[in-house]
């Protein structure tokens, strides 16, 4: 899940189309020279405000010239004594310069999934427990929506330096919409599938004794009677018909995109202005999706939650039909929630968003596919692009 922006049109400089990451300033930021039209990745850290400013020569050329190639910025979002420091001789440290924002949102998905994933196992193996609380074990449906919506609110607070998308239908989005560079998605879409995996295969590593003593050794998907899979990833109720799963997700995908982009729009005075915010209206965000439209497909509306964790469990002994269970429901929160984003995505830019967007282009953004309008705009982005130091 999490975050693009474009700045006001109205008030923006003419190099705000530029900014790629979710970014917006605050009072701190704008003391530092800091501003909603800064990428992420240029904004100074806690430490560098009072050590040093960020130059653009800081990251050495090779590194500048890898980050560039995977649609990274060049300059890398971390200290100059990390940098250029002794620290920057030793190989490890080397590794994280350049792929710093694709670990920084594999380990927010992973956070995402743990807590999430957790909440889930917690309330399913502990149905019955006669010694929890009120006698019927520890945690309800609501439980899971808490899980989830910490998990989204700390996994964001963790990848703030990627931009904390968290999701790839998102970062899908905000390329689509807020110029995110296009070179950025693979890396990113791997990071966050291999967080979903890993995240789930922890949850999985936690919970096997109480897995084995719930299920009684077996690996069964829903819809048998003491399932486990469904701690994982998501499952439809058994009389959810296909379109309905398919529109469940896209509804819920749809709204998730929607907020999102109003969250993140610096001309909406009904949303904080600090970004310090964000995530707490992300765990509200999610909390609602759940409590709202959880109940018939599980709200996986990120297919790095789902698809990642489902070839986890796959890959430790749940077998095929954790793809063919709902008739072959899993591909549904694979497709849905990009067409679901994008949907909402459109949404908020045809109604209420004025800043640079595809959208506010002639024909709706429509004119962008034809041929020789394409190759003059992919032209000019690449020229403005060199020009600026910015992939």
């Amino acid at each position: 899940m999490a975050t693009t922006q474009g700045p006001m049109a109205q008030a923006a400089p003419p190099d705000s189309e530029l900014s790629h990451d979710w970014a917006d300033g605050n009072s701190a930021n704008r003391l530092t020279g800091y501003s909603s039209a800064t990428p992420l990745n240029q904004a100074p850290t806690e430490h560098s405000v009072h050590s040093s400013e960020l130059s653009p020569n800081r990251t050495s050329t090779s590194f500048r010239k890898t980050r560039s190639a995977l649609g990274l910025h060049p300059q890398a979002p971390i200290d100059e004594e990390h940098d250029q420091g002794p620290r920057s001789e030793l190989l490890w440290s080397r590794i994280r310069t350049v792929l710093r924002e694709p670990f920084a949102e594999f380990w927010g998905v992973a956070i995402m999934v743990m807590f999430g994933d957790g909440s889930v196992a917690q309330v399913l193996l502990s149905t019955g427990q006669t010694t929890a609380p009120g006698g019927n074990g520890f945690g309800s449906y609501q439980s899971i929506n808490w899980g989830w919506g910490l998990g989204v609110m700390l996994g964001v607070y963790v990848a703030g330096d990627s931009g904390a998308y968290l999701n790839p239908a998102v970062t899908f989005c905000s390329c689509l919409y807020r110029q995110l560079p296009w070179r950025r998605f693979p890396v990113y879409f791997i990071a966050q599938m291999l967080g979903g995996f890993v995240g789930s295969g922890i949850v999985y590593a936690n919970y096997l004794s109480a897995i084995d003593w719930f299920e009684g050794g077996l690996r069964t998907v829903p819809p048998a009677e003491k399932a486990t899979a469904g701690i994982f990833c998501t499952y439809p109720q058994a009389f959810v018909t296909k379109s309905s799963q398919f529109f469940s997700e896209f509804i819920a995908s749809a709204l998730l995109m929607f907020v999102i982009f109003a969250l993140k729009d610096p001309s909406n005075n009904g949303v904080p202005k600090s970004d310090k915010w964000f995530p707490l209206c992300l765990f509200f965000l999610i909390f609602g999706l759940g409590s709202c439209f959880g109940w018939q497909t599980g709200y996986a509306i990120n297919i790095a939650r789902d698809l990642g964790p489902r070839l986890m469990s796959w890959a430790v002994g749940y077998g095929t039909e954790v793809f063919s269970a709902g008739d072959y429901y899993f591909w549904i929160p694979m497709v849905a929630p990009f067409l679901g984003c994008a949907f909402g995505g459109f949404l908020y830019d045809i109604f209420i968003y004025t800043g640079p967007s595809p959208v506010n282009t002639p024909w709706l953004g429509l004119k962008h596919l034809t041929p020789g309008y394409a190759r003059r705009e992919l032209r000019a982005h690449a020229r403005r692009n060199k020009e600026d130091g910015i992939v």
